[in-house]
């Protein structure tokens, strides 16, 4: 149970908890001690009614004496000037952490982002940053996106929390807004992928999480400037896209890939959505990544059956995004839209040379050396994924496509 509230609740109540207090280390302290009060308490208590409001209150209570002691201390004001110096400076005092007031919430952890993408930090600490704070994605999980080990992922989310020490708490106007629209877009769709293919654990999908980022780009839309929308706006249909398949990714826990899931499922109002959205973008547009990505997924959107695929389309698409973005994990998407439209060999042929940490390389080179018969090859690629993969979902399929290897 408090596992799943920290999974959805630590984003919205953090962001509450900053905006009341204006202290981001004061905040991050204070709800996490509420949530070690929360495991050593409920066990024994039972789970309160309300459980976000319960955190929430425990947590003000904590930054409101840290903050009496840091008075006393200092000998500069009396407790009850604490107090009410708090209180001013409040913009949200009292949203209900039941969720009455949702857009009052969403405004907050939109403040939040922005907050973690202030220019003091470069974007891949802000986007590191954001994921932590805003969606509270593990550091492991985050570390698996940037491609770098844990510790390594633990040092830079540590220097970033620093460095936001004393920023304001405002959205940004004029230039100053149109200079982080880029990096909060960015730290978008890595809280996205986070939720949407999550590196561990047992979820094949985060669909809540994943509906969050999406809430969270519609508010973006409202205040970006005119000339963000473009970019905007395609980051929106692909996540749309992405998001419409959630349903039919899932069967019984287990995870369905593209060309198996059953299409009835797909949320064809999103799809409708985002189609709207990329047909004046198509037409004058320039390429960017996430229109080329969305092009992409929209093609699989229009397609009533995996067969009608158009592979050469996408294998084209993905060779010009690779070319604009010079991703590892770009090609080896490509590897596998070119070994659909070409044959495993091409797709093979794509992958020499590639390094990526984690299962998905070696995953997608188990597949394609199964469909070429090097079944020994595949076997022993099949292996070498199964030690990398830490999403229990994932490990499962990996396993089955190992075993019907040799029919065991």
């Amino acid at each position: 149970m408090l596992e799943s509230v920290l999974r959805d609740e630590w984003g919205r109540l953090l962001a509450l908890l900053v905006a009341r207090f204006r202290r981001l280390d004061l905040a991050e302290d204070s709800l996490a001690e509420a949530f070690e009060a929360a495991a050593r308490t409920w066990p024994q208590d039972g789970v309160p009614s309300n459980p976000p409001a319960w955190l929430l209150t425990a947590a003000r209570r904590r930054a409101l004496d840290r903050l009496r002691a840091e008075a006393v201390a200092a000998k500069a004001l009396p407790m009850l000037a604490v107090e009410a110096g708090v209180a001013a400076n409040a913009r949200r005092v009292m949203v209900d952490a039941s969720g009455s007031g949702e857009d009052g919430v969403v405004d907050e952890r939109l403040r939040l982002i922005l907050l973690c993408a202030h220019p003091s930090l470069d974007q891949d600490a802000a986007a590191a940053l954001t994921l932590r704070l805003v969606l509270g994605v593990p550091t492991a999980d985050i570390a698996r996106l940037f491609l770098v080990p844990a510790t390594t992922m633990g040092a830079r989310l540590t220097r970033a929390r620093k460095r936001l020490a004393g920023a304001t708490f405002e959205i940004p106007t004029g230039p100053a807004l149109q200079a982080r629209i880029s990096a909060v877009a960015e730290i978008a769709y890595l809280a996205f992928t986070a939720a949407y293919a999550p590196g561990s654990g047992d979820d094949v999908v985060r669909a809540a999480e994943a509906g969050e980022v999406i809430r969270l780009v519609r508010v973006l839309r409202e205040v970006c400037p005119a000339s963000s929308y473009d970019d905007v706006d395609a980051l929106l249909a692909l996540m749309l896209l992405q998001h419409s398949r959630r349903d039919a990714r899932v069967d019984r826990g287990r995870l369905v890939l593209l060309p198996d899931q059953d299409r009835t499922r797909w949320h064809t109002n999103e799809i409708a959505e985002a189609l709207a959205l990329l047909t004046p973008l198509a037409q004058r547009a320039p390429s960017s990544a996430y229109l080329l990505q969305a092009l992409i997924a929209a093609e699989h959107s229009i397609t009533l059956r995996a067969v009608d695929t158009d592979w050469h389309r996408i294998a084209s698409w993905y060779e010009e995004l690779e070319a604009l973005t010079g991703s590892p994990i770009v090609t080896l998407n490509r590897a596998v839209a070119v070994a659909e439209a070409e044959g495993p060999t091409a797709g093979l042929t794509l992958l020499q040379g590639l390094d990526l940490p984690g299962h998905r390389l070696p995953a997608v080179r188990a597949e394609l050396l199964t469909r070429a018969g090097r079944l020994d090859e595949a076997a022993a690629a099949y292996d070498t994924a199964l030690l990398a993969c830490a999403n229990e979902a994932e490990r499962i399929h990996l396993l089955q496509r190992r075993a019907a290897l040799t029919g065991s």
